[in-house]
């Protein structure tokens, strides 16, 4: 008994918030009741789906931005390494089924996109802004779930931008480009996974010459005190395992959705219902004019697979910082932290709308399904990353709490 008392003596305690948890979970409920309702059970499924995504990423802390930040400055590339597992995961299911082209009934379409002029700057533009919004697509959704009031800003504005991208959009697309380049396709199965995995496997052989490099060593992982359903339920959640969690859900939304995992549609067809809803005709931009986007803006934002993930990461994430007893909103943002969350969040959402994605559905979906195009997309986006982190001094920013 003694030996038992001194166990939970050390265990540590976790504070519930729980009154987000009552009421996220009550949310989840009702949500998926109401989306199998008004919609279809599979739509509900997908806004769970969503749900663990949001539980996940912010459970692990998995972002790309501060990855991305961390690795630049300190030569720490553990992030870039669990971000190349999980894509590599994801790729040798994706590439194949991509390859049979349906599954279950369910016809499978990948995340390819032409490989073009807009890739290349509107990758730039997302990279620099995720910097100084704070958060990238995925990173800006949970880290709004989990309370934070300033990457409400970056949310706010990276719909604006999404806007003023499906505006310029077809101009975008007149430049110079390559169309979309299948490596499945052109290697065969076999050969386009084999070449994903050789790109994935040489960035994250990189990361490990720069981090030994630097530091004369790779960094180590740190205990971590809670284990076993106490950490499953309050966090932190080991990285890489939380990768390969994030791929399989990825799968999920494959096979479930018809197509990967993406997040910036979404935010442009927020910001399209609202301006449509004001007086302004956008349904007749010409983006707006286009099969699946026209259907989309006419439907429920219920019917569109995005959006409801969309939401239920928000709600998921929420959902994981009442576990962990972190859920408190700050409400004052400084005025310089608001501008940079304000200018990044336009570059992210025009970026993603010109690049045909985030880092979620332009590089994770992207190089997963065997598509040039995400690679591309990484390239352009990592060298914009570069130039946001050297403008962060100049709005106050620092450090690596950004998602």
């Amino acid at each position: 008994m003694t030996n038992i008392n001194a166990t939970l003596a050390r265990a540590p305690t976790v504070n519930l918030d729980k009154g987000p948890v009552v009421f996220v979970g009550l949310a989840f409920v009702l949500g998926t009741l109401a989306i199998g309702q008004a919609i279809n059970p599979r739509q509900a499924l997908l806004f769970l789906i969503g749900g663990l995504l949001g539980l996940t990423l912010y459970h692990a802390s998995f972002g790309f931005t501060g990855g991305w930040r961390r690795f630049v400055v300190e030569r720490r590339g553990r992030a870039l390494r669990a971000q190349m597992l999980m894509i590599a995961v994801a790729a040798i299911v994706f590439i194949p089924l991509l390859a049979l082209g349906s599954a279950n009934g369910q016809v499978l379409a990948g995340a390819f996109a032409p490989v073009g002029v807009s890739v290349l700057v509107g990758a730039a533009l997302f990279g620099l802004g995720m910097q100084l919004g704070g958060g990238c697509g995925s990173g800006t959704l949970f880290t709004v779930g989990g309370g934070s009031s300033r990457m409400l800003v970056t949310l706010i504005f990276f719909v604006v931008g999404a806007v003023i991208g499906t505006a310029h959009l077809p101009w975008w697309l007149s430049l110079p480009s390559l169309p979309e380049i299948s490596l499945g396709r052109t290697f065969g199965v076999a050969g386009g996974v084999a070449v994903t995995l050789a790109g994935l496997a040489a960035v994250a052989a990189a990361t490990m010459l720069v981090e030994r490099r630097a530091h004369g060593s790779l960094e180590q992982i740190k205990p971590v005190s809670r284990q076993g359903l106490s950490r499953l339920l309050h966090g932190p959640w080991p990285l890489f395992g939380a990768g390969i969690l994030l791929a399989a859900l990825n799968i999920a939304t494959l096979l479930t959705a018809g197509h990967p995992w993406s997040v910036t549609f979404g935010f442009g067809l927020w910001g399209a219902k609202i301006v449509q809803a004001s007086g302004v005709p956008i349904e007749t931009w010409a983006f707006w004019t286009w099969p699946g986007p026209a259907k989309a803006l006419g439907s429920s934002v219920l019917a569109d697979v995005t959006s409801v993930m969309n939401f239920g990461i928000i709600l998921g994430a929420a959902l994981a910082a009442g576990l962990a007893g972190k859920f408190a909103p700050k409400v004052h943002v400084p005025f310089a932290s608001f501008l940079a969350a304000a200018i990044g969040g336009v570059l992210m959402g025009y970026g993603a709308r010109l690049s045909f994605g985030c880092n979620i559905g332009a590089l994770f979906s992207g190089i997963a399904s065997g598509s040039v195009h995400g690679w591309l997309w990484f390239a352009s986006a990592f060298v914009g990353s570069l130039g946001g982190v050297a403008l962060r001094p100049l709005f106050g920013l620092d450090g690596f709490k950004s998602k």
